[in-house]
């Protein structure tokens, strides 16, 4: 084999696999939704606002009681709200959801990286991606469950509002999108030609 095939055959080795339409179209739509998840909790976590009980407002960042049923007074020291451990809880409840806006950010990231380049490891990029995605569920879901049990006394499901819902379909999506992602990161994986480590296997 001359130097010139040696070369080409690398170059093909290093390329992934051609991706069907159906796979490529999967792919993107899981970086669609996870985009998606990204913006809705990005704003749910900045507005903060998520529990309505009577005149009082519960959110991550402060608390509000409406007067005359037209002003809101809205404080940010958290323990005057006389709740049990409500202070020290939300701080935790705070950086926790914080913490998974950050880390599905960089899931996100991972996740373009292996559909722009499409080399052999892009099967890892993706892995990693979607991996990063289940790990943003479990603390985002762990913020919401938090705010849940400390504000408990107070909770009733009329009373969670929009940006609560909001948290909790973007926590649900990143769920949804990890577990898509590594199921047909498997798939595709295990039915092309390539050997684990990226190079081609022997016929």
């Amino acid at each position: 084999m001359t130097a010139l095939g040696v070369q080409a055959q690398r170059l093909l080795g290093q390329r992934g696999p051609h991706r069907s339409f159906f796979e490529s179209f999967t792919r993107a739509l899981i970086t669609l939704c996870t985009s998606l998840a990204v913006v809705l909790s990005s704003i749910s976590i900045c507005d903060g606002e998520w529990l309505l009980a009577g005149d009082h407002l519960f959110g991550l960042w402060r608390f509000c009681t409406a007067s005359n049923q037209t002003e809101l007074h809205c404080l940010r020291d958290l323990s005057q709200t006389q709740v049990p451990w409500l202070a020290s809880g939300l701080v935790v409840a705070r950086i926790v959801a914080t913490l998974a806006v950050v880390v599905a950010i960089f899931g996100l990231e991972f996740l373009i990286v292996s559909q722009v380049c499409e080399d052999s490891l892009a099967w890892r990029k993706w892995a990693m991606g979607s991996t990063l995605l289940l790990i943003s569920f479990i603390l985002s879901f762990g913020g919401l469950l938090s705010f849940l049990v400390l504000l408990r006394s107070q909770v009733t499901l009329l009373g969670l509002t929009l940006m609560f819902w909001s948290d909790f379909t973007a926590s649900f999506l990143l769920f949804l999108n990890g577990i898509s992602g590594l199921h047909i990161n498997s798939i595709t994986h295990i039915n092309n030609s390539m050997h684990p480590w990226g190079l081609p296997t022997k016929v």
